[in-house]
């Protein structure tokens, strides 16, 4: 088996063929899903406040979002045990990506985890924010959370010819292949040169 076998084709993650089934995803599934519920929270959010108070609060939303996805990334899927339910865990999380980083089907998140997870912090949103300034924030950050898996799959999949997915993509393989400890912001890269963890502080 050649290297780029090794790196696509990834093993089953649970004996169960259902529970193994639920962990591979199409990426086209994250934009059927999130698509329409950003159109949904953007319509709900547009009772609430005017067009530029949702301007300002998708933007808000989006901000949020990328610090969640370069926390996310960095603390809860390399916080590596090395043995345990722990080890097991994180495998499952984000160890099998690593081992397997061109398995085109675990690449973005499964519904079955992103839609609870999901659920659980817009409820967060609503319960801080309230429900005039939730949806709003909601599309942002859905929004946000869109755009990085489907940069996520790109970055893997294709070779971009503009100078800022050249850089996206080049970022992302030194955190695969050079540095895991660097380089935690996929689609927004720019925490990684606030937090000091980008692939260029050496």
């Amino acid at each position: 088996m050649s290297r780029t076998d090794v790196l696509r084709d990834s093993p089953k993650m649970f004996e169960s063929r259902l529970l193994d089934a639920l962990s591979r995803v199409h990426p086209a599934a994250v934009v059927v899903i999130f698509v329409p519920a950003v159109v949904l929270l953007a319509a709900w959010g547009l009772e609430k406040v005017s067009v530029l108070g949702m301007l300002g609060l998708a933007v808000a939303g989006y901000a949020m979002w990328t610090l969640f996805e370069y926390w996310l990334h960095r603390v809860v899927f390399h916080f590596e045990p090395e043995k345990g339910l722990g080890a097991r865990l994180h495998w499952i999380i984000h160890g099998i990506h690593h081992e397997h980083p061109n398995d085109p089907l675990r690449l973005v998140m499964p519904p079955s985890v992103s839609l609870p997870l999901g659920a659980l912090v817009f409820g967060a949103i609503y319960v801080v924010f309230g429900s005039r300034y939730a949806p709003g924030l909601g599309v942002g950050f859905f929004a946000g959370y869109l755009a990085y898996d489907m940069i996520h799959y790109y970055v893997h999949h294709f070779r971009p010819r503009g100078r800022l997915g050249r850089t996206l993509r080049e970022r992302h393989m030194r955190h695969h292949f050079q540095d895991e400890t660097k380089g935690f912001g996929i689609s927004a890269p720019y925490w990684d040169e606030v937090f000091r963890t980008s692939s260029r502080n050496r």
